[in-house]
């Protein structure tokens, strides 16, 4: 399931730069670390569904559309395969 953390981090960091956010701002926003913005967009962590709802808040969005589809996920593992 690391693919779900990238992927999950990649989105994070696209939204967040298009809401033109910097890392310390959405840190501060959402009252987490800023290096821990970091570490999820490096897909180093997994995040809970908490802290999942709380950036999307602060970035102004759904949680799902910070999250790749199951087809998508599917599709990566099997042609890791």
């Amino acid at each position: 399931m690391k693919t779900l953390a990238i992927e999950f981090g990649h989105a994070m960091r696209k939204m967040r730069k298009h809401k033109g956010l910097s890392q310390d701002e959405l840190a501060l926003r959402a009252e987490i670390d800023r290096s821990y913005i970091g570490r999820i967009e490096r897909a180093e962590v997994n995040i809970t569904l908490d802290m999942v709802y709380k950036i999307a808040e602060v970035l102004d969005c759904e949680p799902n559309e910070l999250l790749p589809s199951r087809a998508y996920l599917e599709g990566q593992e099997s042609s890791k395969a």
